[in-house]
């Protein structure tokens, strides 16, 4: 038996642990010695490849992982040789070999794979000349895909420049063909882009075409599909719908929301057919394709609930009340002469005109649900009421049955149930149509029409005719009908509406504008650049709708208590009629009756259905409002518990717009050489630091000369030849690695880095030239918000690949102690896994491609809204203004929708668990009377409209230091 320990990745608990250990333990002679988060050690006679397999299957990583640069392989013979001597090693588990790449996984060491290398007469390459290619891309609809193609993109020897859907920049040691194959593998498609050689920088207008605007995508999950539902009472009626649209082959899954009396489906089948299936299970579907119609639709749906429960609600009420008063104030509602037979059986026969008018939506869907073996709220109002109604006809009709005291009709206790119940019903849906006006606000947002300049002539059209490409025409106190950018003229916009950002923004030539958001001032000339569901604005409305419609886990433990709870609550009900016929005073079957039809009627878990999705609807919708975008629900029941707050430096804590602001020159070099040389050297660059180098050549005008052998080493710096030239341009590290003595300049370094400044190396022929100092200003409302955070009981932590010594001073400016610094990109989310380790929930905060790994990772991952799209899409919480204070705003948020969730199950738990026993009897021997169906379902009714109110509060939510927003 062959001894063996393996590291493990992504193993973040004891739970995870277990799951490795059962997958192991079914494994042939594989014995586990030792298992924990961070190592494996085992005992085997059998290869490797089926343990790597197994855990690799559960999501984890096993055993080490080698991508080696390889020489000298001339043809597939020498492939072969290669791969036969690593099929002979035991301590290999899996190999993919090329002649140009090695790709392997065991738990053989990277010096022993090199070794084998070697001795079959190859080499390993130690420093690959690295490539910068750009790819056109095809086959990419959404920030899903991107962030699919950037995993399989994930690889030691590739270096992510920029990604989006349509282009692709990569540094990397491979061929341009092989990165295509790669994009292949992942399902899309990718053409190489061939490089145009710079020559000089020239002095030139903004372009007319700006860059792509990040991404704000929704989570998709197929296509998704929303219906209109009818029928809907409670959270049994919703897990019935829920239950019968997963049964329609093609879903993927499905959100039914009781709130808004809407379903969400993800998945590839055809709408019709899900409609056909909810309709099979007693209930009604609709589709409505556009944001207006559908609102429209909704509206008149509640609206006219709302009128037919109120009319049903005054025909029952006026027929109870009179009933109920004759028998407070004396009258009698005894069955003792033939007269009273003959006026309470009237009674009894307009109140079963009632029963099958008014309340006849409560028989039709206990019908339906009996004939599809469920049960609802519908079914305890119809029993409640139907029993009360057929004890007092058979009183009516055959008084001698029952014993004198027992001759008791509660034609009432049925009238004032049905009124007092639709009452409830007609109140809960007016309140209910509130919960939808931070969604309503955003389609109202959206102009039906738009200017567009044709052949010089400003022409309003419909926006359903307005396309790509065309020039739109913005005046002063307009809309912006679609995303676009200016081309011509400036003004102030209004953004507010989207970002929550109360100033507003100067927009001029080569600037985006957005659907939805207002023209203040000047007159815009825009070209139009996405369109209907393309535009932001769209994307927004429908990222809150999936919001909306999601549940958290506290959701999902309400719906399984639900799905049980009428069933068990009908149960009660035999067994308190039981117990009262038996064993109760006299006349039982009175007392009998009044118990059974009490605990029907006061069980109803109406309000237990509408406790979550009320408060999550609301409050997603007011995080719309505050500029916070929401993927789902349980994100925000993860952001209520986080106590740890870990910061991105570049672009989150700073403004992400770099500066050069310091320099030493050691030769004979002058500022503008020691700067024109560097920006030469970046010109090809997409990292901050290059930008900022390359602008501050672009302000002083200065010609920047063609480069080659250019090579990027991440985390390090950057290589090339400049004019025969060899240039070095990096940190300490970068410099130690080439052997470049910077001992006679590390006092300048350090004095520069003391200033909060970031010091970069150049060194030209191998002799050290200058140093650059970059500064990236800290944005002006950085501190207050990192104060906020730290006054809400947070933890905070700055993350950033700067030096240990600029990166405590930013800190110390900002007031954060715990600060983790010159960490290469790959490192932040083995930052995140340490800190999860040590016990903390943590929210990680950040804006570039580097972040989306930590985002992914952490409990709840915030990206910037002005980031890129694979971090937006890695992210749960989406900031659509660029403050930190957004950050604060969505986690106070978080924590007062959890907690109105929690009030409403506290509410709905507690009311029904004192209820029941108390309409059961259990109060009889104290008070000798029992709880009056009548007033069961007053207390059943309120227990709804008190749910739908306490969720409405959110919507009064405001963040704790609005004031500090700029």
């Amino acid at each position: 038996m062959n001894t063996v320990t393996l590291p493990v990745a992504n193993v973040r608990c004891m739970r995870c642990v277990n799951k490795i250990r059962d997958a192991i333990s079914l494994l042939p002679q594989t014995e586990i010695i030792d298992i924990n988060t961070e190592q494996l050690t085992i005992t085997s006679d059998t290869p490797l490849s089926p343990l790597f397999d197994a855990v690799t299957a559960l999501g984890y990583q096993v055993g080490y992982h080698y991508q080696l640069p390889l020489s000298g392989l001339s043809c597939g013979r020498c492939v072969a040789k290669i791969e036969q001597a690593l099929a002979e090693r035991d301590d290999i588990a899996h190999f993919n070999i090329s002649k140009q790449l090695a790709d392997v996984s065991g738990s053989i060491s990277e010096q022993a794979l090199t070794d084998i290398i070697v001795e079959l007469g190859y080499q390993v390459v130690t420093n690959p000349q690295q490539h910068n290619y750009n790819f056109n891309l095809t086959g990419l609809s959404c920030g899903k895909c991107v962030a699919k193609l950037t995993t399989a993109l994930t690889q030691d020897n590739i270096e992510i420049v920029t990604i989006d859907k349509n282009n692709l920049n990569v540094k990397t040691s491979l061929t341009a063909n092989e990165i295509i194959a790669l994009v292949t593998t992942a399902g899309y498609k990718a053409i190489a882009i061939t490089p145009s050689q710079p020559a000089t920088l020239i002095d030139q207008s903004l372009v007319s075409e700006p860059k792509p605007e990040p991404e704000i995508t929704a989570p998709p999950q197929g296509q998704a599909t929303q219906l209109l539902l009818s029928g809907l009472t409670c959270a049994s009626c919703v897990a019935s719908v829920e239950k019968a649209i997963k049964a329609v082959n093609g879903v993927d899954s499905v959100n039914v929301n009781l709130a808004e009396r809407t379903a969400l489906i993800y998945g590839q089948a055809s709408p019709q057919a899900v409609i056909t299936a909810i309709e099979q299970a007693g209930y009604g579907a609709e589709q409505s394709e556009d944001d207006q119609s559908r609102r429209l639709r909704q509206q008149q749906q509640n609206q006219q609930t709302v009128t037919t429960h109120m009319r049903n609600a005054m025909i029952a009420l006026g027929l109870g009340l009179p009933m109920m008063a004759w028998g407070i104030f004396g009258g009698s509602m005894i069955i003792d002469s033939t007269a009273s037979q003959i006026s309470w059986g009237v009674v009894g026969l307009i109140t079963l005109a009632l029963l099958v008018t008014a309340g006849k939506d409560f028989y039709i869907n206990s019908w339906k649900a009996f004939r599809h073996h469920r049960a609802t709220m519908d079914t305890l109002v119809a029993l409640g009421t139907g029993a009360a109604w057929l004890f007092s006809m058979a009183v009516v009709i055959a008084p001698t049955m029952f014993p004198v005291a027992a001759r008791h009709v509660y034609f009432e206790a049925s009238a004032m149930i049905i009124g007092l119940i639709t009452l409830g019903h007609a109140l809960e849906a007016r309140a209910r149509s509130r919960t939808s006006k931070a969604l309503e606000r955003l389609i109202d947002l959206q102009p039906q029409t738009a200017i567009v300049v044709e052949n010089g002539q400003d022409i309003e059209r419909p926006l359903s005719e307005v396309i790509a490409g065309m020039t739109l025409r913005l005046k002063p106190g307009a809309k912006v009908a679609v995303d676009g950018y200016v081309i011509d003229g400036n003004s102030y916009i209004d953004e507010s509406m989207l970002t929550g950002e109360p100033l507003a923004v100067h927009k001029k030539t080569g600037d985006h504008v957005r659907a939805g958001t207002i023209n203040q001032q000047g007159s815009l000339l825009f070209k139009a650049e996405h369109i209907g569901s393309d535009t932001m604005l769209a994307r927004i409305i429908q990222l809150v709708r999936q919001a909306q419609s999601s549940k958290p886990a506290l959701a999902r433990l309400a719906d399984t208590i639900s799905s049980i709870f009428v069933p068990s609550v009908m149960i009660i009900a035999i067994l308190t009629a039981m117990a009262w016929y038996y064993f109760g005073p006299q006349p039982a079957s009175v007392y009998m009756l009044v118990a059974a039809t009490t605990v029907l009627i006061i069980a109803c878990p109406c309000a237990l259905g509408l406790a979550t999705p009320m408060s999550v609807t609301v409050g997603v919708g007011r995080a719309a409002e505050l500029g916070i975008l929401i993927k789902d629900a349980e994100a925000m029941q993860q952001a209520a518990s986080i106590d740890t707050v870990v910061l991105d430096k570049t672009g989150t804590l700073t403004e992400g717009k770099p500066q050069v602001v310091d320099n030493k020159i050691y030769n004979a070099l002058t500022r503008e050489q020691l700067i024109q040389l560097a920006a030469s050297l970046e010109q090809g660059s997409e990292h901050p630091l290059a930008n900022a180098i390359v602008e501050s050549a672009r302000q002083q005008q200065l010609a920047l000369s063609p480069h080659s052998n250019f090579n990027a080493y991440t985390g390090l710096g950057v290589s090339g030849t400049i004019e025969q030239q060899q240039l070095l341009l990096g940190n300490t590290k970068f410099m130690h690695q080439n052997e470049i003595n910077i001992s006679h300049a590390e006092a300048d370094f350090d004095f520069i880095a003391s200033q909060g400044v970031t010091p970069v190396y150049l060194a030209q022929n191998g002799i050290l030239a200058g140093i650059i100092g970059i500064s990236d200003p800290l944005r002006d409302d950085s501190l207050s918000a990192v104060k906020r955070m730290q006054d809400m009981g947070l933890n905070v932590v700055m993350l950033t690949g700067d030096s240990v010594k600029t990166a405590h001073v930013i800190a110390a400016k900002l007031g954060i102690s715990d600060v983790v610094a010159d960490v290469l990109p790959d490192g932040k989310a083995a930052q995140i896994t340490l800190l999860q380790q040590q016990g903390k929930r943590v929210a990680m905060v950040g804006d570039g491609i580097n972040d989306a790994p930590a985002l992914a990772l952490a409990e709840v991952g915030i990206a910037m809204g002005s980031g890129t799209d694979v971090a937006i899409e890695s992210a749960q919480f989406t900031l659509m203004r660029h403050s930190l204070h957004g950050v604060a705003d969505a986690l106070e948020l978080s924590k007062a929708t959890l907690r109105n969730i929690k009030e409403n199950l506290f509410g709905a738990f507690i009311y029904n668990t004192l209820g029941i026993p108390i309409a059961a009897g259990v109060l009889f021997p104290l008070t000798g009377t029992l709880l009056s169906p009548v007033i069961a379902g007053a207390a059943m009714a309120l227990s709804s409209i008190t749910v739908v109110s306490n969720a409405n509060r959110l919507r009064l939510f405001k963040p704790s230091q609005q004031h500090q927003e700029k």
